[in-house]
C-alpha cells in the first residue's frame, strides 16, 4: 500500500475523532564498515513506520494518543486497528495540557504523490576509490560510513499534506599505529558523499598519530583549551536541547533567572549566534513539525505547523527559548519550534591551525564523549576526552598527553569565557552523532577549561 493511500485511508477511519495526524516514514540506508584495513561489511536496508496520532474529545478537554508500527501494512483493516488503538490510548491519557486545534495547511507539496527516495551502495562510488587508497596505507584503519534517505509523509484531518526527503550521511575513521599504541579519530557529515575526501580525512588522522610519537603526562586542572568544531558541536547541541521555555519559566533550568527566563541576557561580547535553520544550505531539515510525542517545547497538536529559523543566541545575547503553540499561548510568547540542525556563527576567519599558532601553552582536543548532565541549574556537564589530547607550546603541537581527562564545564560558560572563535564549517558531533549530524561549528579557545581528573587510558 502506498504511503499516500495509508494516510488517506487512516484519516477516513479516524473521521469520527476530534482530529487525527498520520505520519508515514520510509527509510533506505546503505553502509560500509572496515576494520584492520579490510572491508568487513557493506549492505543496504529499508524500513517503514506508520504512526497515528488520535485526538479525542473527553471530559475536561481533548486527549491525544499515539500508536506506531514498523510492520509493513498491506491490509486496510490494520489501519482501523491502529486508529482504534490510538483512540483507546488517548482516552486512557485524559485531557492534554498542550491541546490546541491542529494547524491548517499553509502550502501544498508538489511532490506529495511521489514515491519514497532510495539510496544505494552506489552513493559511495567516488568515496570507495579514495577508501581503497587509504586502506592500502601504513596505518591500521577502522571506520564506518552510513547514508540514509528518509521520506516522510504527514497528513492531518485539518487538511495538511506534507512530504519531505531527509538525507543523512556520516563517516568516522579511526587510524591506529601498527602496534595499536596510538589512535586518532576523524569524522565528517554529509548529505550525499560528493563532498567527502576520505584521503584527506586519513591524512588528518595520520598527522595526529605523528604528534602522538612524543608522550607527555599532565595533571588535572584548568587549561587554556582549543576545542575543535566536533567538540564544540557536542557542547552546543546539549545547550540547544536545554533551551526549552517551560523549564525556564518554572525556575528549573539554567535559563531561569531571578525575574523569569534569561532572554535578553548577554553571554559574551563576541557577536556569536547559535541558531537552527531549516533552510541552511547543505543542512536542510523538514520545514514543518512532524512529531509523535509531546513534552517541553514539542507537541503532537503542532503537527503540520511550519518551522522557521530560530536564533537561540543572537550576537552574544540569549534571544529565544522553545515553546509549543500551547506553551506560547500560556506564557504570552511566540511559538518557537526546535530544529534538526545547529549553527554557531559570528567568529573570525581563523582556522584551527591559525589558533594553534597563536597559543603559548594549552591543550588541543580531538573530541568529547560520554557527556552527562551534572547540574541542571548551571548546565554543568561532565564527560571524557577521546582519541587524542595534544599539548601546544610556543604555537606548535609538541606531543600527545598519554591519558584522557574527565572534564566538567558548562556550554554556557564556553560562550561566556571564549576569547577566540574561528571560522564556522560543517562538522560531525562525536557524542551525539546517532541522533544529530547536521552541525556547522567553529573552533573555540576557552582560557580555563576544567579538566577535573585524569582518566587512565588513551
Amino acid at each position: 500500500m502506498r504511503a499516500q493511500e495509508i494516510v488517506e485511508r487512516t484519516l477516513a477511519a479516524a473521521a469520527h475523532l476530534h482530529g487525527c495526524a498520520v505520519l508515514v516514514q520510509e527509510s533506505s540506508e546503505a553502509v560500509l564498515r572496515w576494520a584492520n584495513s579490510t572491508m568487513t561489511t557493506n549492505g543496504h536496508t529499508t524500513a517503514a513506520r506508520v504512526s497515528v496520532v488520535a485526538l479525542v474529545a473527553v471530559e475536561g478537554g481533548t486527549a491525544a494518543g499515539v500508536v506506531s508500527t514498523g510492520v509493513t501494512i498491506t491490509d486496510p483493516a490494520r489501519l482501523d486497528e491502529l486508529v482504534a488503538a490510538a483512540e483507546a490510548s488517548a482516552r486512557d491519557a485524559g485531557p492534554a495540557q498542550d491541546a490546541m486545534p491542529l494547524p491548517g495547511p499553509t502550502t501544498t507539496d508538489a511532490a506529495w504523490d511521489d514515491p519514497a527516495v532510495e539510496t544505494s551502495i552506489g552513493v559511495y562510488s567516488a568515496f570507495a576509490e579514495g577508501l581503497a587508497e587509504v586502506l592500502a596505507g601504513p596505518e591500521r584503519q577502522y571506520g564506518f560510513a552510513s547514508h540514509e534517505l528518509t521520506t516522510t509523509w504527514l497528513g492531518t484531518s485539518a487538511g495538511v499534506r506534507r512530504r519531505w526527503v531527509q538525507p543523512t550521511g556520516s563517516v568516522e575513521l579511526n587510524a591506529k599505529t601498527q602496534d595499536l599504541s596510538g589512535s586518532a579519530w576523524v569524522g565528517a557529515s554529509t548529505a550525499d558523499f560528493t563532498d567527502v575526501d576520505v584521503v584527506d580525512l586519513a591524512a588528518q588522522a595520520a598527522r595526529r598519530l605523528e604528534w602522538g610519537k612524543r608522550r607527555v603526562t599532565l595533571p588535572a586542572g584548568k587549561y587554556e583549551t582549543l576545542l575543535p568544531p566536533s567538540a564544540v558541536s557536542d557542547l552546543m547541541i546539549y545547550l540547544a536541547w536545554s533551551m526549552d521555555g517551560r523549564p525556564a519559566q518554572e525556575g528549573r533550568s539554567a535559563l531561569s533567572g531571578p525575574d523569569g527566563p534569561r532572554v535578553g541576557e548577554r553571554l559574551t561580547d563576541l557577536p556569536l549566534t547559535l541558531a537552527c535553520d531549516p533552510a541552511a544550505p547543505g543542512l536542510e531539515y523538514e520545514p514543518f513539525v512532524s512529531t509523535t510525542r509531546s513534552g517541553d517545547a514539542v507537541s503532537v497538536f503542532d503537527n503540520g505547523a511550519p518551522v522557521r529559523r530560530v536564533d537561540w543566541v543572537r550576537e552574544g545575547v540569549i534571544s529565544e527559548l522553545g515553546y509549543s503553540r500551547a506553551e506560547a499561548a500560556e506564557f504570552g510568547t511566540t511559538f518557537t519550534p526546535g530544529g534538526d540542525n545547529l549553527l554557531l556563527t559570528g567568529g573570525s576567519d581563523a582556522s584551527l591551525e591559525d589558533m594553534v599558532a597563536r597559543t603559548d601553552r594549552g591543550l588541543l582536543l580531538t573530541c568529547l564523549w560520554y557527556i552527562r548532565l551534572v547540574d541542571p541549574a548551571t548546565l554543568l556537564l561532565t564527560g571524557l576526552t577521546r582519541d587524542g589530547v595534544y599539548l601546544v607550546e610556543g604555537g606548535e603541537i609538541v606531543g600527545e598527553v598519554d591519558h584522557n581527562f574527565r572534564f566538567n564545564h558548562s556550554p554556557l560558560d564556553v560562550l561566556r569565557s571564549a576569547t577566540e572563535v574561528g571560522a564556522t564549517g560543517r562538522t560531525l558531533p562525536r557524542e551525539w552523532k546517532d541522533w544529530f549530524t547536521r552541525a556547522a561549528m567553529p573552533p573555540v579557545r576557552v582560557p580555563d577549561f576544567t579538566m577535573s581528573s585524569v582518566s587512565l587510558g588513551r
